[in-house]
C-alpha cells in the first residue's frame, strides 16, 4: 500500500479505483486490481 499526500494521480490510474473513508483516513481500493491500494495521512 502507497501512502501518499494527494491520492488524485493515483486514483487516475485505473478507472476502477474506489475513493473509501474509514477510521478518518482516506484511501483508494480497486478490487480488479488489488495493488493498486494507497492510503492518505
Amino acid at each position: 500500500m502507497k501512502i501518499a499526500s494527494s491520492l488524485k494521480s493515483i486514483k487516475k490510474r485505473d478507472l476502477d479505483s474506489k475513493l473509501v473513508r474509514r477510521r478518518g483516513k482516506i484511501y483508494i481500493i480497486n478490487k480488479k486490481k488489488p495493488k493498486f491500494k494507497a492510503r492518505q495521512g
